[in-house]
């Protein structure tokens, strides 16, 4: 028997019919990374701002979207050599999804003649700065963390594409 979380991921496009699985992708990472972070006053406010939903809507047509037995186990978001969103649901973190979507990304920048491609997040996510510099992400700069104005640092991080 094969562990239902174990599959190499299906990389394609978003559909409008994801609409839904995108959103909790969001929401979960949300949950298990920014959430406990904020103030319960920040956290209302994001809550409250509908960012997710308007953020899905506006740009979710333009995800790769990394599938796993029919699961939206993932997806990336960039705009020119910038990756925007990374995103994988807490339960295939670790499993070859997020490198997978990171692969196409930077191939798909690479392809459209981008020389480097940057990145940020945030100086407690061990996690991701761990993750992006296993992948060869290096610190360029690190700065306030204005979105959420809590006091965070962001941490832009950058990849020659050569």
């Amino acid at each position: 028997m094969t562990d239902a979380l174990s599959c190499a991921p299906t990389l394609r496009l978003a559909r409008p019919d994801d609409t839904a699985a995108l959103n909790a992708v969001l929401w979960a990472t949300y949950d298990s990374t920014w959430k406990p972070q904020l103030t319960a006053d920040k956290h209302a406010q994001f809550c409250a701002s509908g960012k997710t939903a308007q953020y899905v809507q506006s740009r979710g047509h333009l995800f790769w979207v990394a599938e796993c037995g029919g699961v939206v186990a993932g997806f990336v978001d960039w705009v020119d050599d910038f990756i925007g969103a990374l995103h994988v649901l807490p339960a295939w973190q670790g499993r070859g999804v997020g490198r997978a979507l990171l692969a196409h990304a930077e191939q798909a920048l690479r392809a459209a003649g981008h020389a480097q491609v940057r990145l940020e997040t945030d100086s407690f996510n061990t996690q991701a700065l761990g993750f992006y510099t296993a992948q060869g992400y290096a610190t360029l700069d690190t700065y306030p963390d204005e979105e959420w104005d809590c006091g965070l640092t962001t941490v832009l991080m950058g990849k020659p594409l050569a």
